[in-house]
């Protein structure tokens, strides 16, 4: 449990990750150059950016998609954020900050890299940086429900082909059409 167990497995996982677009494999080039020079790169001390970690959360049918009102970003997004120390590795991490945001005991995840994203934002340090982001697939069992926690405005189901106004469509949407791909 430490950053160099975090990195490693943050290189791990962009190495295995099998990318659907020239876009995706840039990227996944451009992550790993990010760690080969950023030992520290997956905790959020690392101010110029830093890996994080989130998750698709879908029902047990995939017919619904779990998502949260962030309250910094004002949009209905996926579950995730930063890197802990005590994580062991990024889909630890993944599944941690799942669990916390969902309240949803046994909560089950596909360790293969689903897809990543970076993007600009201040975060928790109030300071501008850059969230390298790794997005996994998460499985909730049947019948959950999730509890909110401090961390969200509002957490809810929507339909995966239904999703609200302010939700980052195009982000969610590619998710599910990337995890429903997987289930074929």
């Amino acid at each position: 449990m430490s950053a160099r167990s975090l990195h490693a497995s943050a290189i791990d996982r962009l190495t295995a990750w099998r990318t659907d677009s020239e876009d995706a494999e840039s990227l996944r080039h451009t992550m790993l150059a990010f760690l080969d020079s950023a030992p520290d790169g997956c905790l959020r001390e690392h101010v110029p950016g830093h890996i994080t970690a989130s998750s698709i959360v879908l029902d047990a049918d995939h017919r619904n998609v779990l998502l949260t009102l962030h309250p910094r970003v004002g949009r209905w997004i996926q579950l995730g954020g930063h890197c802990e120390p005590s994580d062991d590795t990024v889909v630890d991490a993944a599944l941690r900050e799942a669990t916390e945001e969902s309240g949803i005991a046994d909560l089950v995840i596909d360790p293969e890299l689903l897809s990543a994203h970076t993007h600009p934002i201040t975060c928790s340090l109030g300071v501008p940086t850059r969230h390298l982001d790794l997005r996994f697939l998460v499985t909730a069992p049947v019948g959950a429900r999730p509890v909110r926690s401090d961390e969200s405005t509002d957490l809810q189901w929507w339909p995966v082909d239904a999703l609200p106004p302010e939700a980052e469509h195009e982000t969610i949407a590619h998710m599910v059409r990337l995890a429903a791909a997987r289930r074929a």
